[in-house]
């Protein structure tokens, strides 16, 4: 019987996560692919992508970003509107695009008599425009969660990591089980 049971949670750990994964690509597809309401399948994800693209070469383009910058401005301007916008941009921007911001994972020493340590990202490399000279910002990821939180610490309480950034990502986030 315990090599039935054995049997049955090694096939659960292979399987639970392919078919949740799988479930969430169909759920994403099928999301993405009902947007534009395309009777035909899987044609409305591929022109969503295709527009997203678009978008984003005109983007590029001085013209066309003078444009999408007067959009930017106008939903900077509506309440509400504002901290949404600028929130989901920033959030975006910190992991893809030229400002990626979790670029410098770094070793954070919380309580240096206890040897307590944690693995976060540094964010802000000096803040004294708030009077903090020599205090950074770290973002400590949560394992297993797509939330954080981020900390202020002084600055010779923090060791850069060599690793990876999308490494050490992955291994905080996997709560330690995934190979930095």
């Amino acid at each position: 019987m315990k090599r039935l049971v054995g049997y049955f949670l090694n096939g659960l750990i292979f399987t639970a996560p392919v078919a949740l994964t799988v479930y969430i690509v169909w759920l994403l597809f099928t999301t993405v692919d009902g947007w534009l309401r395309i009777p035909i399948p899987g044609v409305g994800f591929v022109v969503t992508l295709l527009l997203i693209t678009l978008i984003g070469f005109l983007a590029s383009n001085f013209l066309a970003r003078r444009a999408l910058t007067l959009v930017e401005q106008l939903l900077d301007r509506v309440p509400g509107v504002r901290l949404l916008y600028s929130g989901v941009k920033d959030v975006l921007g910190a992991f893809v695009g030229e400002k990626k911001r979790f670029q410098t994972p770094v070793l954070v020493t919380l309580d240096p008599n206890a040897g307590s340590m944690a693995i976060g990202f540094l964010t802000q490399d000096s803040l004294e425009e708030l009077g903090l000279a020599d205090h950074v910002t770290v973002y400590l990821p949560q394992s297993y969660n797509f939330a954080g939180q981020m900390l202020v610490f002084p600055r010779d309480r923090i060791t850069p990591l060599s690793a990876p950034s999308a490494k050490v990502m992955a291994f905080v986030v996997s709560g330690g089980v995934a190979e930095v």
